[in-house]
């Protein structure tokens, strides 16, 4: 479980594919306090550290990863946002991400005011159903508040000091972000599913 508060920015050493995979080394200052097998938000996606050496820890990425995340796209020398698993004695900060990347989604504007950076980002259209205004959605893995919403996109307001502590200012027109919805929302729909799925049998 984690926050969506991200603890440090990562820079990719090397993304090396491996067939319908691939294999992929960041340098982190986390290095030292990671242990192998431990887990590690990268970008939003929940990954299992593999090895680690001065500095460098790498992940092994299976084709669902590749596929349903931003993370094949990946170069040397790109950023990405790191946050460890929530501590059960931890403070609780931002909204629940599981680090399930449920989409991509591409950014259709990224333009300051004063500032302050305002993303406007596709609406996807078969999670349009988890977003509403001031609720909550998991971009690149950051816990941040939907400020504006359409048919077809979403808006965010992007603070300086969100802008200084992940990736999001680098991010440009067409460029692809990974989403993960409120999971909330998600049960939330599952339970009433059932119920309503369940009327049917009663006389």
């Amino acid at each position: 479980m984690f926050t969506g508060l991200i603890e440090s920015l990562g820079t990719v050493s090397s993304l090396e594919t491996r067939g319908d995979a691939a294999r992929l080394l960041l340098k982190t200052p986390l290095a030292r306090e990671l242990s192998l097998g431990e887990s590690l938000a990268v970008n939003g996606c929940c990954l299992t550290v593999t090895s680690k050496e001065e500095g460098v820890v790498s992940f092994d990425l299976l084709g669902e990863t590749l596929a349903r995340t931003n993370l094949g796209a990946l170069t040397a020398g790109s950023r990405v946002n790191l946050e460890r698993a929530l501590r059960a004695d931890g403070r609780f900060g931002g909204h629940f991400v599981q680090g399930h990347i449920d989409t991509k989604a591409e950014v259709i504007s990224a333009e300051y005011q004063g500032s302050d950076l305002n993303l406007q980002i596709e609406l996807p259209p078969a999670g349009s159903r988890y977003f509403i205004e001031k609720g909550s959605i998991a971009v690149n893995g950051v816990s941040l508040t939907v400020s504006s919403l359409t048919s077809d996109h979403f808006g965010l307001w992007i603070i300086p000091h969100t802008l200084q502590e992940t990736n999001l200012g680098d991010l440009k027109n067409g460029d692809l972000v990974n989403l993960e919805y409120d999971m909330l929302a998600k049960y939330a729909e599952r339970q009433i599913g059932n119920r309503f799925s369940g009327m049917g049998d009663r006389d």
